[in-house]
C-alpha cells in the first residue's frame, strides 16, 4: 500500500521524509537521544543522521510490504516531526495490529499522542478493516498508560518480562469499541 496522509485536526499525519524540501532526521535523532525514550525503549538506537536515514526508509519498505504503517505526526503549519504513530506487526488476514507511539520532548504535553493515535486507530478499523489493535507498554510508563486509557483501550493481561525484569502492560482495543 502507498502511504496515506492523515488529518488529525490539530496535527497531520506524513510519511516520515529525509528529502530537499522536509527533513525529519534531526528530530529523530533528537527525539532518540532522550532519555525517556531510551528508558522505554532501550534497544531501538537512531545516533546519527545516517542511520536516521535508514529508519525513513526501513518506514518506508514497510508500508510497501503491509507490515507496518507507520505515520510522522506533524506540526500542520510548518511541517515539523512531533513524534511518530503507527500500526505494527500487522496482519491483514486475522485483522490484527499492534499500536505504536513515542512523542518528540519538545511536543510534549500538547495531546500529541492520544489525537495522532486516535486517527492511526481509525485508519487501521476503517481502511483496514482490523479486528483488534493491542497496545503494549512497560508497567512503569505511567504516560503510555493515560494514552491507552484516553485511546478506549482495555487493559487486557501483565506481560512477564524477564531481561530486564519487570512486566508490560497489555491493552485491547476492537472495531467494536
Amino acid at each position: 500500500m502507498e502511504p496515506v496522509e492523515i488529518n488529525a485536526g490539530e496535527f497531520y499525519l506524513r510519511q516520515l521524509r529525509a528529502d530537499d524540501r522536509l527533513d525529519d532526521r534531526p528530530a529523530l535523532v533528537e527525539g532518540f537521544a532522550d532519555a525517556q525514550f531510551r528508558r522505554f525503549t532501550p534497544t531501538l538506537r537512531l545516533d546519527d543522521l545516517d542511520q536516521a536515514a535508514a529508519y525513513v526508509d526501513q518506514r518506508a519498505m514497510e508500508w510497501a510490504q503491509d507490515r507496518r504503517y507507520s505515520w510522522a505526526v506533524a506540526e500542520p503549519t510548518t511541517g515539523a516531526l512531533l513524534g511518530e504513530v503507527g500500526l505494527k506487526s500487522v496482519d491483514l488476514d486475522r485483522g490484527y495490529a499492534e499500536a505504536s507511539i513515542w512523542v518528540h520532548p519538545a511536543a510534549r504535553g500538547r495531546g500529541v499522542a492520544v489525537t495522532s493515535l486516535n486517527a492511526a486507530l481509525r485508519f487501521g478499523f476503517g481502511a483496514l478493516a482490523l479486528d483488534e489493535v493491542h497496545y503494549v507498554h512497560a508497567e512503569e510508563n505511567h504516560a503510555s498508560r493515560a494514552v491507552a486509557q484516553r485511546c478506549g483501550f482495555r487493559f487486557a493481561e501483565y506481560v512477564p518480562l524477564h531481561d530486564p525484569p519487570g512486566r508490560d502492560l497489555r491493552w485491547v482495543r476492537t472495531a467494536a469499541d
